[in-house]
């Protein structure tokens, strides 16, 4: 994933609203590597995170891979469009209780109004979990 692949100009409205996201900033995601259809983004793994058997919880990585994917699609469409999550399958491959998360979010499909992406969570490297999610232009 490179950013030299993107119009600056998406790069930056990527980065802005990121930034403007009060969810993202009280999850304490951190934007990685934008790209054309690809995002990564960070997400150190915290008590407050954890159910109470002591592993990350299920939706905490919900919201890290919702959140990948959308940024993956804003990369791609117009200034003035706006998506929303129609879909989400998740698979959880192994409990989690330290570290950094990472989800990679790549539109696989984009057609006139709908994106299908795939998602991957890893953690130092390990594959995590996976996903499936669907967006809608909103008209």
């Amino acid at each position: 994933m490179s950013e030299n692949d993107l119009d600056p100009g998406r790069i930056k409205r990527a980065r802005d609203a990121f930034h403007s996201v009060p969810y993202a900033r009280f999850l304490g995601l951190e934007l990685g590597e934008v790209g054309s259809g690809e995002v990564s983004i960070h997400l150190n793994v915290r008590g407050e995170l954890k159910q109470n058997q002591g592993v990350v919880h299920g939706g905490a990585i919900a919201s890290l891979i919702d959140t990948a994917a959308a940024f993956a699609v804003l990369t791609s469409i117009d200034l003035n469009e706006r998506v929303t999550t129609t879909d989400l399958t998740i698979h959880y491959l192994r409990a989690i209780t330290a570290g950094r998360l990472t989800a990679t979010a790549r539109i696989v499909r984009s057609g006139r109004r709908l994106f299908v992406l795939s998602v991957e969570v890893t953690n130092a490297g390990v594959l995590v979990a996976t996903a499936v999610t669907s967006y809608l232009k909103m008209i």
